[in-house]
């Protein structure tokens, strides 16, 4: 009985001796063998979709002004598509508007009206309305009017006048640094934006409708600024 009494407890202490071990054994082998099966992920279409439309309007809007003398109109254009189209009126034949590609270099709200010693301020008799949208070109810009029967017409001298609630929605739209490109005379690409067909090489413009403002436009003026009010005081090329 001692020597069966010995064997079973050599026999007891060399299986408790190898548990740890099979035990890690297996732990290894799960290991390895869960590493072995798990597929790799492969690309989902997910992947590759554009970023949403709530990811893209954290971008900023390239925007262009287009105005089409002839066509005496106005269009928003934003990221290639055009947004809006409004009725202008545009530099009349002796004080016509410049044409060529410009910037927008300032954006006053109420603007004072100034020249030789001449100060409107804001308000219903204000010649450049609520609005001054200045160009990088001196003197000249996009404004409202307190005429407003001449929008539509080549009646101011040289800026680009617009009806007061258009002019507004369009003051809201752009920033300081927008691109705006007057052009004198219709081609594609107001052709595409306006209707209508590109003028012609050597066809003659058609001639421009005068029409007399019931206020006085002066020359143009330098731009200053008001201590009292605050407000920009806006060239007065209008």
């Amino acid at each position: 009985m001692n020597d069966l009494k010995k064997t079973m407890i050599a026999a007891s202490c060399l299986v408790l001796s190898m548990l740890p071990v099979e035990a890690q054994t297996a732990q290894t082998k799960a290991t390895v063998n869960a590493t072995a099966v798990a597929p790799t992920r492969r690309p989902r279409a997910a992947d590759f979709r554009p970023p949403s439309v709530a990811a893209r309007r954290t971008q900023p809007a390239t925007r262009v002004i287009v105005v089409s003398l002839e066509d005496r109109r106005l269009a928003l254009v934003e990221d290639g598509a055009v947004r809006k189209v409004y009725q202008v009126a545009v530099g009349k034949d002796t004080t016509p508007s410049p044409t060529g590609t410009f910037t927008i270099v300032e954006r006053v709200e109420n603007p004072t009206y100034y020249h030789e010693g001449q100060v409107i301020p804001a308000g219903p008799g204000n010649p450049v309305g609520t609005r001054w949208m200045g160009l990088n070109k001196k003197g000249y810009g996009i404004h409202g009017t307190n005429a407003p029967r001449s929008i539509g017409k080549a009646a101011s001298h040289g800026c680009i006048r617009m009806r007061q609630k258009d002019l507004e929605e369009l003051f809201a739209e752009v920033q300081s640094g927008d691109q705006v490109e007057i052009v004198g005379e219709r081609n594609d690409e107001t052709a595409a934006i306006f209707g209508g067909t590109p003028a012609l090489p050597g066809a003659a413009a058609p001639a421009p409708t005068v029409v007399a403002d019931t206020a006085a436009e002066p020359s143009p003026a330098p731009a200053a600024a008001t201590a009292v009010t605050g407000t920009a005081v806006v060239p007065a090329s209008e």
